[in-house]
């Protein structure tokens, strides 16, 4: 069985669905990839690991820079994804926000503002901290969250399959397909609008499927489909 994706010419959007129903039908391909002109945000020492990306320099809702979400589409994620942005976002709330506050707080009392170096930096975090919590808001806001472990003991691809395949120079790889916030290629996981996701989307176990790439047509061959377990 032979599967074929393919990106939509430049110019012209994939046709997309109004919606999907999460979990029980095959995720179709939506779209070709990222909006490359986005600037990654770069996360503080102090915050969790930030796995999305925004703008750094903007302070209103406006001019933060989402991560495309295909049209009529929900925000799909894990429910380890999820619950890492919900992380971040108390973390924020609860304790990096209040300390910071303090610490401007203290600096104003300490005299001339203008030349106060702890409450010009203090005041500057609590900017991009409150950019950063309303950004995570909508993200949750516009969640839906997936359980892969519904296809466990499943071999056809869906959203959050772990995917080991072979390329036709005969290198494997893995891949585990999540949700936009949630992808790191460094570790393997692809978002499920991702070109590689999109081929290999509803195939099985055995399928070869073809890859359109800029530099040319790649086939692909699955070796291999794994679920988490039900917890």
């Amino acid at each position: 069985m032979q599967i074929i994706a393919e990106c939509a010419p430049k110019g012209e959007p994939d046709t997309v669905p109004r919606a999907l129903i999460a979990a029980t039908v095959p995720l179709q391909a939506l779209a070709c990839g990222y909006n490359k002109r986005q600037p990654a945000y770069q996360p503080h020492s102090s915050m969790n690991k930030a796995f999305v990306k925004e703008s750094d320099g903007a302070d209103d809702d406006d001019e933060i820079a989402l991560p495309a979400i295909p049209a009529g589409s929900k925000n799909y994620m894990t429910p380890q994804g999820h619950q890492r942005i919900k992380d971040e976002l108390l973390h924020l709330i609860d304790e990096e926000r209040p300390e910071v506050v303090r610490v401007v707080s203290w600096a104003a009392s300490n005299g001339d503002r203008s030349e106060n170096g702890d409450y010009l930096y203090g005041k500057k975090r609590l900017r991009e901290i409150d950019r950063r919590i309303r950004f995570l808001t909508k993200r949750l806001d516009n969640a839906e969250v997936v359980d892969p472990s519904v296809h466990h003991g499943s071999d056809q691809i869906f959203f959050g399959a772990t995917v080991t395949y072979e390329n036709q120079r005969g290198e494997e790889h893995t891949v585990t397909i999540v949700g936009i916030d949630e992808l790191d290629p460094l570790k393997g996981l692809i978002s499920w609008i991702s070109p590689v996701a999109r081929a290999l989307t509803k195939a099985r176990e055995g399928d070869e499927v073809v890859l359109q790439t800029p530099s040319g047509v790649e086939q692909l061959t699955i070796l291999e489909v794994t679920y988490p377990a039900p917890q």
